[in-house]
């Protein structure tokens, strides 16, 4: 090989180099003993451990909260059968737990990254080292992360009363639908109370609508305190509220009902210089095989709440 020849190949070996320790982007070389033979800038920079401090020494010492057995695995296909393998964040947030570059700004703890595992094949055709790709998915990740919390807010408001935090009248009712239709599958009855406020358009004519939006508000409280997680409020319309009580009997409901009665009719609610009480009225129905629809099963409870509408208010009767 002439001098010229000689001073190019060495150059371009400086190139190549360089080029390799300054890739914005993580790059380790394995053998076949996970022992590090390539440790380059972002390596160094994010972990704090230089190419000297790391190499020819094994990775999972140097790094033993990798998960090991997991990353072994990986390491060994990819030496058996020479493919590519490939790690997302979203299977795994990150394999290095490195520090964003961002720590003061982003919101993220650890750097989320993706991990290309590359085979390296020696002159003798055999592979003997594997090449690792890290690259840093942080602000991706979190992208993502962001949209899929507002897709998750949006898909909740759209399911939720604004004033009261329960249930919508649409959301609710497919609620009861889709347990009126397991009721008629498996036969465990189920219950559903019916309520609304006693002479609310007088507290709304006396105190103003905000003054009833308070009431509502606090009525809302009220059965969220009372229900079980099991249970479904939602707000019907209006004042009326429906709660659905899955695998409930109508004279366990009613317990629920006759507390929560008792509950809101000692509530006090001040608003401005004024206080403000409130009754209710309640009326339960107990899933039935010969209702032919959920809408049947409402229609019943109504009709018991409005003879408690008849009997005088602030009571609670079962159809």
């Amino acid at each position: 090989m002439g001098q010229n020849q000689q001073t190019l190949s060495i150059d371009a070996f400086h190139w190549h180099i360089g080029l390799l320790q300054n890739l914005d982007v993580g790059l380790v070389v394995l053998d076949e003993q996970y022992h590090v033979h390539l440790w380059n800038s972002f390596m160094a920079n994010y972990s704090g451990l230089s190419d000297s401090d790391v190499r020819e020494r094994n990775l999972f010492e140097l790094f033993p909260d990798l998960p090991a057995q997991w990353f072994k695995s990986k390491l060994n296909t990819v030496f058996h059968l020479r493919n590519r393998a490939f790690i997302t964040w979203q299977e795994r947030p990150w394999l290095f737990n490195f520090k964003p570059n961002r720590p003061f700004t982003g919101k993220a703890a650890q750097m989320y990254q993706n991990v290309t595992l590359i085979p390296l094949t020696s002159p003798d055709g055999e592979v003997h080292q594997i090449g690792i790709l890290v690259y840093d998915m942080t602000d991706a990740a979190m992208s993502h992360l962001d949209l899929e919390a507002a897709n998750q807010e949006l898909a909740r408001l759209s399911r939720t009363d604004r004033l009261t935090g329960l249930s919508n009248r649409g959301y609710w009712e497919e609620c009861l639908e889709h347990e009126y239709d397991r009721f008629l599958r498996n036969h465990r009855s189920s219950s559903l109370i019916m309520l609304d406020i006693d002479h609310f358009k007088k507290i709304n004519d006396t105190y103003g609508h905000q003054a009833g939006d308070q009431v509502i508000r606090s009525l809302a409280q009220l059965i969220k305190e009372h229900i079980r997680s099991t249970d479904s409020a939602g707000r019907y319309g209006g004042e009326e509220f429906g709660i659905l009580l899955p695998d409930t009997s109508d004279s366990h409901a009613e317990v629920l009902a006759e507390r929560l009665r008792r509950a809101a009719q000692d509530a006090l609610i001040y608003y401005g210089d004024e206080t403000i009480r409130f009754t209710l009225s309640l009326g339960i129905a107990e899933s039935q095989p010969d209702d032919s629809h959920h809408e049947s099963w409402i229609k019943r409870a109504d009709e018991a709440l409005y003879k408690s509408k008849q009997g005088g208010r602030n009571q609670t009767t079962i159809f």
